[in-house]
């Protein structure tokens, strides 16, 4: 607990360089709400601590010696009441991000962000919610734009099983609204909203909203604008 308010975000922090942690740990430490659980060198280190310091947020670096931090995301990603994984790099090469994203990463963001950047990712990937920052939201969307989608969503098995409900839900996912904005669009509440995206991802077989946002694209039901 810091000053008084009740610690609601747990979040682990891994990365390569002491430096580059402690300033991490520090931005984080700065929440009153949030709490630095754990701190790992590589991949491989936490994995393991993850087991025990139980993040509901791991910051992550790439580029580490060893198990790298994709790997790691995977590995996470595969565990019962996974934590959410925020991506941090210097690097924005489409293929990290696509590996990160169908890993099961909640966020992509590039560690030149600003402290407040990085304070608001946290809280909205701990939310349950995807964060890209800009400039790898619009490289994901031009490689979109730049392949060729040719499935038919109709025919699709995993699209077939969505309700209409969740279909619609899925479009705003992937538009990049929150659950506020999805609700507010369909006339329902965030807690239906809610509802509807866990029931959507399930049936998808994907762990994150960001994935699921792949779906929609690479099937086609929507189009790069």
């Amino acid at each position: 607990m810091q000053g008084g308010a009740a610690i609601a975000v747990r979040v682990m922090i891994v990365d390569d360089q002491l430096m580059v942690r402690a300033g991490l740990a520090a931005i984080v430490g700065s929440q009153d709400d949030f709490e630095v659980v754990g701190e790992a060198g590589d991949g491989a280190a936490a994995i393991g601590l993850a087991a025990t310091a139980e993040p509901d947020v791991v910051l992550m670096d790439v580029r580490m010696p060893g198990m790298d931090g994709l790997a790691a995301t995977e590995r996470l990603a595969a565990i019962p009441n996974p934590p959410k994984v925020l991506v941090l790099t210097t690097f924005h090469q489409d293929a990290d991000v696509f590996r990160a994203l169908k890993a099961g990463a909640s966020g992509f963001l590039l560690k030149d962000a600003e402290p407040a950047e990085l304070v608001a990712a946290i809280r909205l990937v701990a939310a349950g919610e995807a964060m890209l920052s800009p400039v790898v939201t619009r490289r994901l969307i031009d490689a979109f734009a730049a392949g060729a989608v040719t499935a038919a969503p109709e025919a699709d098995p995993r699209l077939a099983a969505l309700t209409p409900r969740e279909r619609e839900v899925l479009h705003g996912i992937a538009r990049g609204l929150s659950n506020a904005e999805i609700g507010g669009e369909l006339g329902i509440g965030v807690g239906t909203v809610k509802a509807h995206v866990n029931a959507l991802l399930s049936k998808l077989g994907v762990a994150s909203r960001v994935q699921a946002t792949i779906v929609a694209y690479d099937l086609g039901l929507v189009r790069p604008r």
